[in-house]
């Protein structure tokens, strides 16, 4: 396996210098180039839709082209009072590309016309079809733990994807990511390196008393003097701590001052944000604000480095009163919410200078079951993955359509996971995690093969010859 300068000051223990050295040693540009050197000058956003997303009224088929998509679409999906149909005249405005095997056209959500239609017609933003993994499970708390951990198959590995990234890549001393949650999140979790959560940078902080504001400073002296002596230590648990400790305390007094550095600096981005008055528009802010902080004034904000986030959004559980192209449905009011405070953060960072170095990657637990139940849609499997950024390879499906044919469906109305090549062939979500971990976060193909082991069993039914180069990036 090759060897990185971040993985070289890593094990050599230059890292763990700086905790001991002081702050000012993560302002020198070797050091801050190598804490940067995986990922490169780049940042990266996982976003999660919380509840299992309808996959098939998100990339809809508008047409059979040389297959029956469109017929079965119709099938499944019923007009009049509660339906879920969405028509050819509801989706004329939201357009995209071809599904790949039967030419079908393919349509976006009419909630996304705002927000996912212009990035797809600026080329930034990639449609990926038909992610899904074997054996499939329709519960969120299973399934989302799969899908955070990448471990379909049970084998017990209980880290996040991405927090094996981080394992392999910083120490305890660093802080490369920020979770906008109130706890680390699955894709995130690990025992190695540290990672921020926080739901508001104005409110975060050390947790001092409050009662006794005087004894702040000689609190953070006692606490940085004895996360000093932990850090020195040769046993391994206790170093970890002490290391953690200083980054923890380094952090709590450099995040906060991003908050008034961009709402004083970035004003008019600032209230757009306000104007669309959502929590995905107020927590991808809060992640503009640090990429602000990090990527244009860093010569100024020296221990901020975190070039790796997540953010959530729920509601997605749509069993009832789903709603089709009304826009006050659910699923209209969640897709408007999600592609318009994505949009504007694309337009935030860009602004910025700084697009063409973001990428966000959006997954759900799971779909919903093709068939819809009274007014809305059961748990399903297979569902679309969105990857988006100035970089990236958009304005192109990648993957598969379902097989939607109600012949094609399993006992529970759901369609197939399969790997065999056939026209139906689904595309794993570990390929679409280990695409973006080999050509956005730079990591060697070797060890994204570590992160991301294949299945073994049948290779019709079981990943067991992973794609990590599926072109979006």
């Amino acid at each position: 396996m090759a060897i990185t300068r971040r993985q070289f000051l890593k094990r050599s223990g230059l890292v763990t210098a700086g905790t001991l050295l002081g702050p000012n040693l993560f302002s020198h540009p070797l050091l801050r180039r190598a804490l940067a050197d995986e990922i490169g000058d780049r940042f990266f956003v996982v976003v999660y839709l919380n509840g299992g997303n309808d996959g098939l009224n998100t990339v809809i088929p508008a047409t059979n082209g040389a297959g029956t998509l469109r017929d079965s679409y119709d099938v499944a999906r019923l007009t009049g009072n509660g339906g879920l149909n969405l028509s050819p005249t509801d989706l004329a405005a939201t357009l995209i590309g071809l599904d790949p095997v039967t030419s079908a056209q393919l349509a976006l959500h009419p909630g996304f016309v705002n927000g996912f239609k212009p990035l797809w017609d600026a080329g930034k933003l990639a449609v990926i079809q038909g992610c899904g993994y074997p054996n499939y499970s329709l519960s969120h708390d299973q399934a989302r733990s799969i899908w955070q951990t990448a471990d379909p198959l049970g084998t017990g590995v209980g880290t996040g994807w991405m927090g094996r990234y981080l394992a392999a890549n910083y120490a305890g001393s660093d802080i490369p990511a920020v979770n906008i949650a109130d706890s680390i999140v699955g894709e995130f979790k690990q025992g190695t390196t540290s990672v921020i959560t926080l739901e508001q940078l104005a409110d975060f902080g050390f947790p001092h008393d409050q009662d006794y504001p005087d004894d702040n400073d000689a609190k953070d002296t006692a606490f940085q003097a004895l996360c000093a002596v932990a850090s020195a230590s040769a046993q391994s648990t206790v170093k970890y701590i002490g290391d953690s400790g200083t980054a923890t305390l380094l952090s709590s007094s450099s995040y906060p001052d991003l908050d008034p550095a961009y709402t004083s600096q970035r004003a008019a981005f600032n209230a757009e944000y306000d104007g669309l008055g959502t929590s995905m528009a107020n927590d991808l802010r809060e992640v503009a604000k640090i990429i602000y902080g990090v990527g244009v004034n860093g010569a100024v904000n020296p221990n901020v480095h975190a070039r790796m986030f997540q953010v959530s959004n729920g509601g997605y559980d749509t069993h009832s009163d789903q709603g089709a192209a009304n826009t006050d449905g659910q699923h209209y009011t969640l897709h408007k919410e999600v592609g318009e405070a994505i949009n504007l953060f694309m337009q935030d960072v860009t602004d910025m200078g700084l697009g063409d170095q973001v990428c966000l990657v959006v997954w759900s637990e799971f779909s919903r079951r093709i068939t819809q139940n009274d007014s809305g849609t059961d748990h399903g499997s297979q569902g679309p993955m969105f990857v988006i950024g100035g970089a990236v390879n958009g304005g192109v499906v990648y993957g598969n359509h379902p097989n939607i044919d109600p012949l094609a469906l399993d006992d529970d109305g759901n369609t197939t996971y399969t790997q065999n090549a056939n026209p139906s062939r689904s595309t794993d979500f570990r390929d679409v995690y280990g695409t973006l971990l080999k050509h956005w976060l730079n990591m060697p193909a070797g060890d994204v093969a570590t992160v991301l082991p294949a299945d073994s069993g049948d290779p019709q039914f079981y990943w067991t010859a992973p794609n990590f180069d599926l072109g979006f990036v």
